[in-house]
């Protein structure tokens, strides 16, 4: 069920944040292309596979990886 959920906005920043971009914009951490704004590189991420690219299938991955650690960090916290 996680592996369908949708990327948000906040998702993207959440992993564009850990690579600084040398230039303005917002870097898809799959492909490594850099769109002026965030609905660009959301419709980039949405519409990857039209585009030869996989971005989507990873971020996808990389949300699920995210809640599966919060998950396991709610479990561990006493």
């Amino acid at each position: 069920a996680s592996g369908r959920a949708s990327i948000t906005v906040r998702d993207i920043l959440a992993a564009s944040q850990r690579q600084p971009v040398p230039q303005r914009g917002y870097q898809c951490m799959s492909c490594c292309r850099v769109f002026p704004t965030l609905w660009s590189i959301k419709t980039h991420i949405q519409h990857s596979s039209q585009e030869g690219y996989s971005c989507k299938l990873y971020y996808r991955r990389l949300k699920a990886l995210w809640e599966k650690g919060h998950k396991e960090l709610e479990a561990a916290a006493p």
